[in-house]
């Protein structure tokens, strides 16, 4: 089969004729139609990536059909449109993962090629309104940002949200699912096209976070918030406190703009804010997701699509950050 290899650090990605899997009991060989990229992929790429081995094949978003499966007793996925849930071997406490707990696209093989092979137990039907693409752009940023929203951040319809940093897969994600339950959205950007293309989306309104009075700029649209979803962090991350609604809820699962600066304690118990962490997310937040989704008819934002032989252009364009939402390889 054709697949999509990282043979070192700092290499071009290079496609490759590789051994199709072979199956275990409990496995299941997806074809696959689609993949989708997250800023995972890049940051392995670059080798600033926990675990990273070569070669390995990346992607942890897919979707394709069922074409062996590895027990009689999974028989029923043959021939099944399934999309795949990356998130393996969370662990028994749902409030976080476990010591098992691993992510498709490292260290297993994942779906950047024809075919991937995983646990039957991370297939789900894929939603009967999205196409290949769109459904392949779905499971990891979905998921994170349906955890940090429903999970840890207790959504609620009627909260006014913020979510700083629209642009990237998992705020376009935090946008829909938020706009869908009723909630007031605000968004932050680097430009103001992807502003636009936030209210189109639902949001009410957005700034830029270039702008030194971004903060004001927000008190002034929305008063305050009562959940803020920040992935970047960063030293400005301290102004944020001051957007809280008393009892409001940050949650984080990045720190793409660095680590905080000292936070002023008397604002956060005062206030009494909760500051929470949140990566992926659980089979149970999974289901609840593909719900949401389907029940709304939700489709994800795909930004461009890239043939499995332009991975290595569609991996500059992550690294570039100048995407909304999603980017895709068609397989």
């Amino acid at each position: 089969m054709k697949a999509i290899v990282l043979e070192a650090k700092d290499q071009p990605l290079a496609l490759k004729e590789v051994p199709k899997p072979t199956l275990q009991p409990g496995e299941a060989l997806v074809q696959i139609k689609a993949a989708a990229l997250n800023r995972r992929d890049y940051w392995i790429t670059v080798g600033k990536y926990a675990g990273i081995k070569y070669p390995t094949i990346l992607g942890s978003d897919g979707a394709g059909i069922v074409t062996e499966v590895g027990s009689d007793t999974d028989k029923h996925w043959l021939n099944k449109e399934v999309i795949i849930n990356p998130s393996n071997n969370w662990g028994d406490n749902p409030n976080f993962q476990g010591k098992d707990f691993t992510i498709l696209g490292l260290p297993q093989d994942g779906t950047f090629a024809e075919y991937v092979k995983i646990k039957s137990e991370y297939l789900y039907q894929k939603p009967a309104h999205l196409t290949w693409e769109q459904a392949a752009a779905v499971p990891l940023a979905g998921l994170t940002a349906y955890r940090a929203l429903f999970t840890k951040g207790q959504l609620h319809k009627g909260d006014k949200v913020l979510i700083i940093g629209v642009g990237s897969g998992t705020g376009a994600f935090a946008l829909q699912w938020a706009a869908a339950t009723g909630c007031q959205v605000f968004v932050t950007s680097g430009t103001g096209e992807k502003i636009e293309q936030a209210k189109k989306l639902g949001a009410a309104a957005g700034v830029s976070y270039k702008a030194q009075d971004w903060v004001q700029q927000l008190q002034q649209l929305a008063g305050g918030f009562d959940v803020i979803i920040d992935s970047a962090i960063g030293p400005e991350f301290d102004k944020v406190l001051d957007l809280c609604n008393p009892g409001a809820r940050i949650v984080t699962f990045g720190a793409t703009a660095g680590d905080t600066p000292s936070l002023p304690a008397r604002k956060i118990f005062w206030k009494q804010l909760q500051i929470l962490g949140t990566t992926m997310g659980t089979a149970e937040d999974f289901k609840a997701m593909l719900e949401l989704l389907n029940s709304h008819q939700i489709v994800p934002v795909i930004d461009e699509v890239f043939p499995l032989a332009d991975a290595n252009k569609a991996i500059r364009v992550m690294g570039e950050s100048s995407q909304f939402g999603k980017l895709v390889l068609q397989v």
